[in-house]
Formats: C-alpha cells, structure tokens, sequence
C-alpha cells in the first residue's frame, strides 16, 4: 500500500471527517470546527466518503508543476555541474550556468541534488557575537587584511591575496603578492588611494607589519610614546588613523570576505587557466574586480564620500626611514652603506646632526635633513679612518732606578717602597719595628711597645 504524505491542514481535515461518519458530527458543525464554508466541507465529505483518506490529499501532489523545468534541461544541467562545477556550491553554481544559457534557481538546484543523495549545505558551528554597524560614509574606514590560502590548487606557487574593502558600502580592492610584507601593504593603499583617495582610517589585525613588539626609545618613553612600524609611521604622516583589531572577528568584515574570495576567486582562476601572480592581478583588476563589486556592492547609510586627496609625496611618505648621525668626514652610514654628504651643504654644519635616510620602493634612497634634499654619493666600502699613535712619555718623566748611596734609601719610607715592589707582603705589613702599620699608612714607632716613651709616627732625620 502506497504511503500518502499528509499537510497538518490535511491530516486536520482527516479527524473531523472521522468524526461526521461516526455522527458524533454533522456537516454544518465541521464547517465552524475547519473555518470552511458550507459547500466547500460538503464536497470535502463527499471526497472521504468516495476515496477515504486520499480524498483529502491534494490531487496534484507527487505530480510535476506547470513551471518545473522540462526534464531534459534538469538532465542537463546536472550533468553539466557534475562535469565543471562538482565543487561549487549551489548559488555560485547557478550563476555560472546561468552565463552558460542554463537558468536555474539556486534552492532548486539544491533541491535536485539532495533527491540524488548529494546535499550541497555545510553546517558551520555557530559562536555568539556583537553586530557593529556599518559605518556611514564611504571612505569612513577601510579593513585591509592578507588571505594566506592555495590560490592556484597547487598549479602555481603558494601566494597571498591582500585584501582591502570599506565598511560602509563593501568596495573591494585585491593584489595578489609572493608575501605579506611592508611593501605589499604600501602598494595595496596606492592603490586604493589612486582610485577613490585616502581613507580616514585604516583596521588591521596586530601583525607585526602594523604593530611594533619592541621597547621605545627613551625620547619616545619620555615623551609618552609608543614606538611605531614603518606602516605606522606613514600613516601618522598621512593623518590616517591606524586601528589594530583584538581578534580576528573584530574585523569581521574583511575576513568574511576572505571566504567568499577562497570560494568564488579559486574556481574562476581555475576556469580561466590561471597559474602566477602577474596574470592573475591582470584578471582581478581587468574582470573579476569589477563584476564582484556590482553584485556585492551596498548603498551606504549617506551618500557622502569622505575620502581624502592624497599628497603629491604619496610615494616618498610610503617608504622606509631612519635617522642617522653625520660623521666628521661628512658621512652617514646605513644598512651597511655609506653614503658621502656633498660639499655644497657646508653651510648647514651637519656634522654631529641627525639626517633621514629614505629608502623608496623602487630602492631609490633619499637623504634629507628638515625638509632639505640633500646631495650625496654612495661609496664603494667603508671610509678608512686615520690611525692614531700612541703618545710618546716625556724624557723627564721616565724613571731611573736610584743609585746605591742615594738619601732616599735610608729613609724607611723608601725601605718600605722597596719592600712593597718586592711584594713582601709580610714585611710591608710589620715594618721595622715589628707592629702593624698605622691607619695614616706609615710603620708604626720603634718605641711602641715601651709605654713610658712617647708614641706616635717614625720619621727620622737625615
């Protein structure tokens, strides 16, 4: 016997129609009890009592609907996922065999691929966390952040796609790069810069690029500093305020978006053959960017943008910078370079002073001292420095041993000079008349140990 599927409506009907043939009903009481009118519950009686409980069942259940998509489309179309899409899930699915000519609703493509015992839905465990809102204005925040993931499955080298969007209306901006570095984080706000301006502030995660682990110097601690990165230090510079994010979710934005670039951006450039970096930020930026912000993009809550005009110095402020001290020969060293100050900055007295030494990008460096370029030369090594000789003694402070028959030998001052350059220790400690030497540093008396005799130092005549 064939199993009947029932609504709660149906099965609802089923009872009350139990109770009218038992006649513990009438037909005008289970009109009130089922909200039906009159004539509506007598053809409900009449379908029970003609087919019994599969009378109440609608009679187009389990039969195909007048808009379901012809058979061999649906064969079709599950052989074409099955053949390019085996591991798309079902809305993005159904966006690219939409390109295709083949248009089919995303729940319904679910639907056909759970009757064949192949569900497309991952349960994901769910924490508890505080909504933000957006903020109001485009170019109010941006989030920028690095995806460390198998871009090319494996076809090209391992790389990282950094990531940059806004907060208020979901604006993306990718580049993929070999790491995440400085310069990857320089290049990606040029970028963004270059497109709508500066934003008016930037949250990141606390990596080291952004976050700097050491102890500050001491003007810093005096000054009640922090010490900065050289990302830190730009952006201070460029009046972009620097937000480092507690955890990964505070920035949620952002890392969602990691997902869904993971997702969609790894099956595109496997569908177009792509393999290495410069090809693939050649497809970002040409198709894929642009078609991924008209679908993903939102209105933001006011139609303001408050993005910034960049300076004219954009790319010396994205650099790298130390100070150094000039040297008395008028150089200044740096990571293992030397570089020689021109002559035609005499005037300014640099020798003993502090100088910024800029490094750019493309490897240009850059000396400067209060806003002045200065002119320069690199050296081929290390300047030589002059050797110094040690200073000669005077003739009348060299010494001469004394003769035999010199005073000074007969003093006891000198015996005990002599005694001391002997290192007769015993003898230095008792002297000649056998006590222990006086706190002043001199021997004591001979008439020491004779009390009716005055005391004190031993110091003859001669």
């Amino acid at each position: 016997m064939e199993k009947l599927l029932m609504s709660q409506p149906e099965r609802v009907r089923m009872v009350v129609m139990q109770q009218v043939k038992e006649q513990e009903l009438t037909v005008a009481e289970a009109s009130e009890v089922l909200g039906l009118s009159h004539r509506q519950t007598k053809r409900v009686w009449r379908r029970y009592r003609l087919a019994g409980d599969r009378g109440l069942v609608h009679g187009l259940r389990g039969k195909p609907g007048q808009r379901a998509k012809p058979a061999k489309l649906k064969a079709r179309i599950l052989a074409r996922y099955e053949e390019r899409y085996p591991d798309f899930g079902p809305t993005l699915a159904a966006e690219y065999l939409a390109a295709e000519g083949m248009v089919v609703d995303h729940e319904t493509l679910r639907r056909w691929r759970l009757a064949q015992g192949k569900p497309m839905m991952r349960r994901r465990r769910q924490r508890h966390r505080q909504w933000r809102e957006r903020k109001p204005c485009f170019g109010a925040m941006a989030q920028l952040d690095g995806s460390h993931h198998d871009w090319f499955e494996g076809r090209g080298p391992r790389c990282v796609l950094m990531v940059m969007v806004d907060d208020a209306n979901n604006q993306l901006w990718a580049q993929f790069f070999e790491e995440e570095t400085t310069h990857a984080s320089y290049d990606m706000l040029e970028g963004w810069t270059g497109q709508h301006g500066l934003p008016q502030s930037l949250y990141v995660d606390r990596d080291s690029i952004y976050r700097c682990e050491g102890v500050g110097s001491v003007a810093e601690q005096l000054a009640g500093q922090e010490p900065q990165t050289q990302f830190g230090r730009a952006m201070k510079h460029l009046g972009v305020e620097l937000i480092l994010a507690n955890s990964p979710q505070a920035k949620g934005r952002v890392e969602r978006m990691n997902g869904v670039l993971q997702d969609r951006l790894v099956k595109a450039l496997r569908l177009e053959g792509i393999s290495d970096i410069k090809s693939a930020n050649a497809f970002l930026k040409k198709k894929f960017l642009p078609a991924f912000n008209r679908k993903f993009k939102v209105e933001p809550t006011r139609a303001a943008d408050v993005h910034r005009k960049a300076p004219r110095d954009l790319d010396e402020v994205l650099s790298w910078e130390v100070e150094r001290v000039v040297q008395r020969d008028w150089t200044v060293a740096s990571e293992s370079r030397w570089y020689q100050v021109d002559q035609q900055h005499e005037g300014l007295s640099l020798v003993g002073k502090k100088v910024i030494v800029r490094k750019l990008r493309d490897g240009m460096v850059q000396l400067e001292r209060r806003g002045v370029k200065l002119k320069w030369k690199e050296l081929p090594g290390r300047p030589p420095r002059a050797a110094t000789k040690p200073l000669a003694m005077p003739t009348s402070a060299k010494t001469s041993k004394p003769t035999a028959n010199h005073p000074w030998r007969g003093l006891r001052i000198g015996r005990m000079i002599q005694l001391s350059r002997s290192k007769n220790t015993a003898a230095l400690a008792l002297g000649d008349s056998v006590q222990p030497p006086l706190r002043s540093g001199l021997t004591a008396s001979p008439n020491a140990k004779d009390k009716t005799k005055p005391r004190g130092h031993y110091l003859p005549s001669y």
